[in-house]
């Protein structure tokens, strides 16, 4: 019998989302904008677009950052299935291994197992959403002009998540019945990343079979 959806993500089984908008900011108006029309029930590639007369950097950010509490939650609720054993290789599938590099302790690409990756991973977006400099919150201060380019790169990195999570633990999304609810979170990822050219297509070929399906 599948588990609610309240039993499925709670909080001592998974990540923490770790980032919110400040209420009263223009960032929070346009969460709250966003999340009132995922409830709504509009398709989802309506619910994506730019609203009119916004900022598309603001509209980007409060989307990534939505994605990496949404989707770092999603990670967390297998996390237990997902160990250096069974997943000694971040992977998605036999033809897809992701390898991880950063300004840090791995400057060149290194073969991870998953766990250490998504570890990784989540500790470093962590770090770009809370650095005033790359996403700042203070009235007035702009985005860098490598904003976009940045934000690429954490949701190309965040779909590889969806990868091996899909690839790997579709058994577990099963068990937990949690398969709607992760469709509708890939589903939205999906179409918002399209809409706006954020992740190279390439990319995004180990799931196209399933996003050929899901997402017609």
């Amino acid at each position: 019998m599948a588990l609610c959806l309240k039993q499925v993500f709670s909080k001592d089984k998974t990540f923490r989302p770790r980032k919110r908008f400040e209420p009263g900011t223009q960032r929070f108006e346009l969460y709250k904008k966003a999340q009132a029309s995922l409830k709504s029930g509009l398709d989802l590639r309506s619910v994506v677009r730019l609203p009119p007369g916004e900022s598309i950097d603001d509209w980007i950010a409060v989307h990534v950052v939505d994605f990496f509490n949404r989707i770092n939650l999603i990670y967390g609720t297998m996390a237990e299935r997902c160990s250096e054993t069974s997943c000694p290789v971040m992977a998605g599938g036999p033809r897809y291994e992701y390898r991880w590099q950063d300004e840090r302790q791995y400057r060149r690409p290194a073969k991870l197992s998953a766990p250490r990756y998504m570890a990784l991973l989540m500790d470093w977006i962590e770090g770009l959403i809370n650095d005033e400099d790359v996403f700042p919150t203070r009235v007035g201060v702009p985005f860098p002009k490598n904003f976009q380019q940045v934000c690429t790169k954490i949701l190309t990195r965040l779909f590889r998540v969806f990868v091996h999570v899909y690839i790997h633990h579709f058994d577990s999304i099963l068990s937990m019945g949690a398969e709607a609810h992760v469709n509708t979170c890939y589903k939205h990822f999906y179409y918002f990343i399209r809409e706006f050219s954020l992740v190279d297509q390439r990319e995004l070929e180990p799931l196209r079979e399933m996003t050929e399906r899901i997402c017609h």
